[in-house]
């Protein structure tokens, strides 16, 4: 019985995708990294963030969530920082019919110019955690799409 874990997300089998590592044996986060070169503009007034795909989807108990965060180092080295602060990714955001739960990462560039990610460059980390749900919680539908798709 598969826990949790990394697996390559469906249309990129064939991308040479990495699975995300742990470095070091008390690291918290598992590295994730991008799929493919993106470059994220300048920001602007008005100007979306930029999705930096992956390639890979996460599987987790029901009562787990994976958190993403930033690189420590992308805001100071690059000008990046998510335009969500923090990443969440819900257990049934696995495998979801319109994205097979591929995990991707929304960055702003707050450098006065454009920021290249290069393929397989280390853009962010992973925290897999257990949730508590109150007493008189009663949520009980079902997700029907991907990214963002929680509030339709």
């Amino acid at each position: 019985m598969k826990t949790r874990g990394f697996e390559i997300a469906k249309g990129f089998e064939d991308k040479g995708i990495n699975l995300p590592v742990r470095k070091t044996k008390h690291a918290a986060g598992y590295d994730i990294e991008a799929a493919e070169d993106t470059v994220i503009p300048k920001f602007v007034p008005g100007v979306k963030p930029v999705l930096v795909s992956t390639g890979v989807k996460a599987y987790m108990m029901d009562d787990e969530v994976l958190y993403l965060y930033n690189r420590s180092s992308n805001p100071k080295k690059k000008g990046l920082v998510l335009a969500n602060s923090v990443g969440v990714v819900d257990a049934d955001y696995y495998g979801n019919e319109s994205n097979d739960g591929h995990i991707m990462f929304a960055f702003y560039n707050f450098f006065d110019e454009d920021v290249t990610i290069k393929k397989g460059e280390a853009i962010g980390q992973g925290v897999f955690a257990k949730y508590l749900i109150t007493d008189n919680d009663e949520a009980s539908a079902e997700r029907t799409g991907g990214f963002g798709s929680t509030d339709k």
